[in-house]
């Protein structure tokens, strides 16, 4: 096999940069007392709840009767692994665990971007975008999902089977991995990627149901969440607020949620709204004809894009998976999704704005909190619309004279490098 010769300078300039970046995250942390930086809530989160729920599931069983306690029971083995590290603190390991799986990630990017044909522009995103959240990265266990996410995609090309194993232990620990798996190729590749993540996910579940107590807790707690006041409901109603909605916001199920009139009907509209992002997924894979290897990364980006706005919750850490999404996206020169990477990217420089920057002004309701949230939701919006709008029309080539598509489908599970087409 030809081995691609690549210069080292972007490479080691990658790796610079992650270091600088990474060592001023760090000392964020260190810091994160100060007014601007959310007067240590964003440590807190580990420091007290996660650590609290080391002690419970140490003893062999999930939090059933916490409401905060909202995650898979995968959850669960990321919170036990800062354990493994006894000679440091809970908070140390746990940072520590979260750097690592954070490399890792920048790692396969940078690997999969010196291959022929591919890009380390999606290392790029990864390692100049986490920054854009300072500190928060660091101290929420969503660089491991996202981790898990980024290693399904990438494992595809060559092994579908270990697609749909990452997929599933992702979706295990935070449920939206599972998106990623929406757009794998036709036939024989998705009956392998889907069926080994069907496997892989039952055996898993069935392992921790036998080692803990109430591993499907999480269901009930759920069930329970309102409009948190950083949805685009929330922001909506917050909008209200200046014109004489009699609302008011409460922390609850672990956010800041807004409560009074017509909060149910907010509630229920977004739910309606996840449905039909549903439907759209649906109706875009059945009618898909041409897949390149940047299809499925496309399509686990919109399809986390459209989940998350318009969920009843868009915390701050989602934009963690947004940006590892891009980020793969990124990789591909066949990617219709750059100009949504760009809105991505502004996105998260806003959340931090939001939180924790100025989230008092965002919970008292003012007009610059207002104002905050129309702006980064707008985008996130805006990125939505656009990403699925480009991946349905890359995925609908111009028909030749026959009006079908004559590309081959796939007659193996590993997938070539080249553009595929399904028909």
């Amino acid at each position: 096999m030809n081995r691609l010769r690549v210069t080292p300078g972007p490479v080691l300039a990658l790796t610079a940069l992650w270091a600088a970046t990474r060592g001023l995250m760090l000392w964020v942390l260190v810091h994160d007392g100060a007014p601007l930086l959310g007067r240590g809530s964003v440590a807190r989160e580990v420091r007290r709840l996660y650590f609290h729920w080391y002690g419970v599931l140490a003893h062999g069983a999930f939090p059933a009767h916490d409401t905060l306690w909202q995650y898979p029971p995968g959850a669960g083995a990321v919170l036990l692994a800062p354990g493994l590290l006894p000679w440091l603190t809970y908070f140390q390991a746990f940072v520590v665990l979260t750097l690592a799986a954070d490399a890792l990630v920048a790692a396969v990017l940078v690997r999969t971007g010196r291959r022929p044909g591919r890009s380390l522009l999606g290392a790029a995103v990864w390692t100049g975008g986490l920054p854009l959240l300072l500190h928060l990265p660091l101290a929420r266990y969503d660089v491991e999902v996202t981790a898990l996410a980024v290693l399904s995609l990438l494992a595809l090309p060559r092994s579908p089977r270990a697609c749909g194993v990452f997929g599933a232990l992702g979706a295990l620990v935070k449920v939206w991995p599972a998106l990623v798996l929406l757009g794998t190729p036709r036939e024989r590749v998705t009956r392998t990627a889907w069926g080994w993540a069907g496997a892989a996910g039952g055996a898993l579940l069935g392992l921790l149901a036998v080692l803990f107590d109430n591993p499907l807790s999480f269901l009930r707690q759920q069930g329970g969440r309102g409009v948190q006041i950083e949805s685009l409901g929330g922001t909506a109603l917050d909008l209200a607020r200046h014109a004489g909605w009699s609302g008011r916001t409460r922390y609850q199920y672990g956010a800041v949620e807004l409560v009074g009139p017509h909060v149910r009907a907010v509630a229920a509209t977004s739910l309606v709204l996840t449905a039909v992002a549903l439907g759209l997924l649906v109706l875009w894979r059945t009618r898909a004809r041409r897949w390149t290897e940047a299809t499925p990364y496309d399509a686990a980006l919109s399809a986390v894009l459209l989940f998350t706005v318009t969920s009843r919750v868009i915390s701050p850490q989602y934009m963690i998976w947004l940006v590892g999404l891009a980020a793969v996206c990124l990789t591909s020169r066949h990617t219709s999704q750059r100009p949504v990477a760009v809105l991505i990217l502004t996105a998260a420089a806003l959340s931090t704005v939001v939180f924790p920057m100025f989230y008092r002004e965002v919970v008292a309701g003012s007009w610059a909190g207002c104002l905050l949230l129309l702006a980064r939701n707008g985008a996130l919006t805006a990125a939505a619309v656009l990403s699925f709008v480009r991946l349905w029309r890359d995925a609908r080539p111009p028909f030749g004279k026959s009006g079908q598509t004559t590309e081959p489908r796939p007659d193996s599970d590993r997938l070539p490098e080249r553009a595929l087409s399904i028909s």
